[in-house]
Order: C-alpha cells, then sequence, then structure tokens
C-alpha cells in the first residue's frame, strides 16, 4: 500500500457537477485543487456507455437553466456546438424552458469544466480528520491528501459515514440536517435495437403512470450512431425492485415498453442508482461544517435535485471557501 501524502490548498471530494464547478472557481480564483473521486469516470451522472456501436446514455438526460450563470454557461456551450436543444416544454407557471442536451453526450458538460484541473479518478476516500490547520484525507490505497480547505460532495449518507470514521464534530442542528436528506433511487435499463423504436418526437417520453417514469430514444436524440433506448423506471417501482436480479428486473420493464419500442431487443443493460436524486433537501445551497479551517458540504441535496441545482451549489461552495 501506498503511504504518499500528497499537499493541497482545497481538496474536492466527488467529480460529479457540483465538485468540478466548485472546482472550476476556485482554480480560476488561483488556489491550487484536486479533485478525486470513487468512480473511473468524471460527471458522476452525466453517464453514458458504449454498447457496440450504439451509445446510451443511463443517468441524466437533459439539462435545463433558470439562473442567469448557468443559462450563460449553456449558451457558450451551444455557441461552440457542444450544447443544443432538444425540446422546450412547460411547467405549471406556464413558461417554457429549453431542454439542452450535451453534444455529443451529456457528460461534455463535465468535461468542459474539468478542463485544467488537476483529478484523479478511482480514489475513495475512507475518512477525513482534522490535522494541525488542515484536513488530513485518507484514501483507500493508503495514500494520504493534507488540505487547507475541503470541499465535499458524495451523496449526504456517504459523506456522513466519511465524516463519523474521522470523529469531526458537528452540530446537532448540521446533524439533524444532514440526517434528514433521503434520497430517491432510480433503476434504469439502456439498450440496443434491432431498427429505430417508435417513440415519437423528439425521442423522449416521460410517463406517469406504470413502472416506467421515462424513455428516450438515443439515436433519434443524436447520442447514437445505431438504435438504443434507456429506460428510467419510476420511483416506486425502483424500490419495491432494489433487491431483486438486476437482469429479470431489466427484462420486466423491456417487456412492459415493448408496445413503445416496436423492435426487437439486441442487448441490454441495467445501472441501479441508489442516490439518483434527493427527495429531502437543505434549503441553503451549501452547508459550512467548520470555518476553521474551511470545512463545506455542497451538491444537489442543497442546489436542488437537477444538474443546475449541483452546479450552482459547487459555485456557492466555492464562493463559501474564499470567503
Amino acid at each position: 500500500m501506498s503511504q504518499m501524502t500528497h499537499f493541497v490548498e482545497v481538496l474536492i471530494i466527488g467529480a460529479g457537477m457540483a465538485g468540478l464547478a466548485a472546482a472550476s472557481d476556485l482554480h480560476s480564483a488561483g488556489k491550487t485543487v484536486l479533485v478525486i473521486d470513487k468512480t473511473q469516470a468524471l460527471g458522476g451522472r452525466l453517464a453514458y456507455q458504449q454498447m457496440g456501436e450504439a451509445i446510451a446514455e443511463y443517468g441524466a438526460q437533459f439539462v435545463t437553466a433558470r439562473s442567469d450563470r448557468f443559462q450563460a454557461l449553456l449558451e457558450s456551450w451551444q455557441a461552440r456546438g457542444l450544447m443544443e436543444v432538444w425540446f422546450h416544454s412547460g411547467e405549471e407557471s406556464g413558461e417554457e424552458y429549453p431542454h439542452y442536451r450535451g453534444v455529443p453526450t451529456m457528460n461534455v458538460m463535465a468535461q468542459q469544466l474539468a478542463m485544467g484541473l488537476d483529478y484523479t479518478l478511482g480514489k475513495c476516500a475512507t475518512s477525513v480528520t482534522l490535522s494541525g490547520n488542515g484536513w488530513l484525507t485518507t484514501l483507500e490505497s493508503g495514500e494520504q491528501i493534507c488540505s487547507e480547505a475541503i470541499v465535499i460532495t458524495s451523496p449526504i449518507p456517504q459523506t456522513l459515514a466519511l465524516l463519523e470514521a474521522g470523529h469531526i464534530a458537528m452540530t446537532a442542528n448540521d446533524k439533524a440536517l444532514l440526517t434528514s436528506i433521503e434520497y430517491d433511487p432510480c433503476i434504469t435499463v439502456i439498450a440496443t435495437l434491432h431498427s429505430e423504436p417508435e417513440i415519437p418526437a423528439p425521442g423522449g417520453l416521460a410517463m406517469t403512470v406504470g413502472p416506467i417514469a421515462w424513455l428516450a430514444d438515443n439515436q433519434q436524440k443524436g447520442v447514437s450512431a445505431e438504435p438504443s433506448v434507456t429506460l428510467q423506471a419510476s420511483v416506486e417501482y425502483s424500490r419495491k425492485n432494489w433487491e431483486r436480479d438486476r437482469r429479470e428486473v431489466g427484462q420486466e420493464l423491456l417487456t412492459v415498453a415493448e408496445h413503445l419500442l416496436g423492435a426487437s431487443v439486441v442487448d441490454f443493460q441495467v445501472h441501479a442508482w441508489r442516490y439518483s436524486k434527493p427527495k429531502t433537501m437543505s434549503e441553503q445551497p451549501y452547508l459550512t461544517i467548520s470555518d476553521v479551517p474551511k470545512m463545506v458540504l455542497a451538491g444537489d441535496a442543497f442546489g436542488g435535485p437537477r444538474v443546475e441545482g449541483a452546479v450552482l451549489s459547487g459555485w456557492a461552495a466555492a464562493e463559501a471557501i474564499q470567503g
């Protein structure tokens, strides 16, 4: 086991959109920043899978903007051909918002935020402890990272486990807030087909009844050169069937969607998101656990259950670190 110790001004745990947004702002402000993530990919739920010649997105399907800064960011990427409007959809307010997709996939957003950043993937943090005037983060590999400040963007149950392993003191109010945050799961099926599915334009179909909540045609969307679909199960179905055999569940969902697919399945994979989106959230965009040295928590549990919410939380966390 490696016992190497690294030194950095700010450590960011989590390379999803909140972590990358925080890191990008801090890097621009002149801080030395390191981002780590236990997975092998940037972007968290901006996930896709290559299946032969086909590509299927199995995480976030689109992104919308409500804030001026995030809208400006999307438009800057759109001007460079990295984002395009997939469709427009209204809300209860009656106001329509453009729903953007990434080009070629949603993961392009993570790749853009990560440009110029120092990050390392496949690194799982096991504890964070107070060390002098900073923080000591220990990794599963035995490596240790000393930082003056830290931003943690992992799902709250994982964050709590990390802090408890390092015996980090929290106020009663902070502990109560964090333990009150819950997440909805989502079982997602991606499949390649022998021919194009019969999903109507623009290639995304939201459903309010039955076990399937969302069905997308990745080829019509512009993600895949070959026919492929994404099925996202409802929260109720995902929760009820979480412990079942994944292949069995995937086949069941594909059978339910047969009349919409109109094409036979070549192959399929099942991905299960335990922390798909927060069911209950904080009203604040971040949470400061410690002022000296700085420890800030961020993520969609603070910013809201959309890609924009995670990014806004990351930006707010970066501001808090510098404050």
